[in-house]
């Protein structure tokens, strides 16, 4: 079959429109059913040749660039010259320019590869490619995304050698053509996918480092050593402006790595926030629990109640109208101070929590002090009356993991057992 009739998305048998994850899997599926060593002898080549279609078909559709390019201009764009047979077929310059992003840079589209002197490449409107981005998480605390931050630290980078421009070469030294992968920069090897089931892998050459050349030792720049870039240190600032979140990016633009012929790549920091021991946030907004006593509950307060995040204290002055009680899991609600909203003055509320700490057990056993409170708090509803009356022992119970135990009703808090057979803790069903 030749390149021309393929059309890879049969051979895959997957529509136009395929996600990444469902290529591989069509892929998988393919290789297993037309692997060679599964058909007889006198069908082997047949099936030899099917398989390496399934392949390229993988290889290229797998990759974004080389997608873009096949759905473009078809199996042309990755025939030698840039077309197959009579037909003109697109122009070579314009599929390289998509595939390495305007400048060649390097031979089989591998980072810094090709050989020196060989000249700019070939143009494109999407300029040169970029270095690898370098990411990394950035812990930092409420209190940092409450006022915002500004941090210098120093940053280890290679940068282009000064003394060679980036060749790796002594002054009109000339690299030598890499024998092991023939100048390409890039070799192709086999990796195991599966049981019996390989499949091609384009690598870096290990011999270049997959520059497609290299220097004799005696023309190798003094300063670098053949590497092209030499390593440095330099001081760069963080700066987090107030209310950014969890999540965000922080992006130093070209302060990653530097390599020859492309554009550095940036830094790149993603914000996690650390997790408050007063504060919980969603969005702009701030939620606390707020400890209050029985008597203030009943009777109001006022008073400073937490530490906000930028030192202040926040003071509440609770007045019970008319005998208004506060009750536990009740909300306070304060307008404008959550966190600050990116780019205004603005800020988000603060959700107070109400959380009533009843006294210990014991502090109240002077029997004319418990009247005056029986005396003070509402009176008890009337007593039920019934013909019998029993008068029972109780206990307090720390849950109700006991209700309805080593029953079979599924309301029950019954007990469980893990894998291995061992009891576990029991777990409670609510009843709706």
């Amino acid at each position: 079959m030749s390149s021309e009739e393929v059309d890879l998305y049969e051979v895959l048998e997957i529509e136009r429109g395929a996600t990444k994850v469902e290529i591989k899997k069509a892929y998988h599926k393919a290789a297993r059913t037309h692997h060679p060593d599964k058909v007889p002898e006198d069908q082997r080549q047949a099936a030899d040749d099917r398989f390496k279609t399934i392949q390229q078909a993988y290889e290229i559709l797998s990759e974004d660039d080389t997608r873009e390019l096949y759905d473009q201009h078809g199996m042309a764009a990755f025939e030698k010259g840039g077309a197959s047979g009579g037909g003109a077929g697109p122009d070579l310059d314009d599929i390289l320019a998509q595939m390495f992003g305007g400048g060649m840079g390097g031979m089989g589209g591998m980072p810094g590869g090709g050989f020196e002197g060989m000249g700019g490449g070939f143009g494109g409107p999407r300029g040169p490619r970029k270095s690898r981005n370098e990411q990394q998480e950035y812990e930092v605390t409420l209190e940092e995304l409450y006022k915002g931050k500004t941090t210098r630290f120093a940053s280890t980078k290679n940068v282009i050698c000064s003394l060679c421009s980036g060749s790796g070469g002594k002054e009109k030294a000339k690299a030598k053509q890499c024998g092991t992968c023939g100048g390409k920069g890039s070799k192709t090897v086999l990796r195991p996918v599966g049981p019996g089931l390989v499949t091609q892998e384009t690598v870096n050459c290990s011999t270049c480092n997959g520059r497609g050349s290299y220097y004799a030792d005696k023309d190798k720049c003094k300063k670098c050593k053949g590497g092209r870039t030499v390593s440095q240190k330099k001081i760069l600032e963080l700066y987090i402006p107030p209310g950014a979140r969890q999540g965000e990016k922080i992006v130093l633009a070209g302060e990653a790595d530097q390599v020859p012929e492309m554009e550095p790549g940036d830094i790149i920091f993603d914000l996690a926030e650390a997790p408050h021991k007063t504060f919980s946030r969603a969005g702009a907004d701030l939620s606390a629990d707020l400890h209050i006593t029985l008597a203030e509950a009943l009777t109001g307060f006022n008073r400073v109640v937490l530490t906000h995040l930028d030192g202040r204290g926040i003071s509440l002055n609770v007045t019970q109208p008319k005998g208004r009680i506060l009750r536990p899991e009740q909300i306070i609600k304060i307008d404008g101070e959550g966190m600050p909203i990116k780019k205004s003055d603005a800020k988000g509320d603060l959700y107070l929590i109400v959380k009533i700490e009843f006294p210990e057990d014991g502090w109240l056993a002077d029997e004319t002090t418990i009247q005056k409170i029986r005396d003070v708090l509402p009176k008890p509803k009337p007593e039920i009356e019934a013909e019998v009356v029993d008068e029972v022992e109780w206990d307090i119970a720390p849950n109700m993991d006991d209700f309805g135990a080593n029953s079979d009703d599924p309301r029950a808090g019954a007990q469980w057992e893990d894998e291995d057979g061992e009891e576990g803790e029991t777990a409670q069903c609510a009843q709706q």
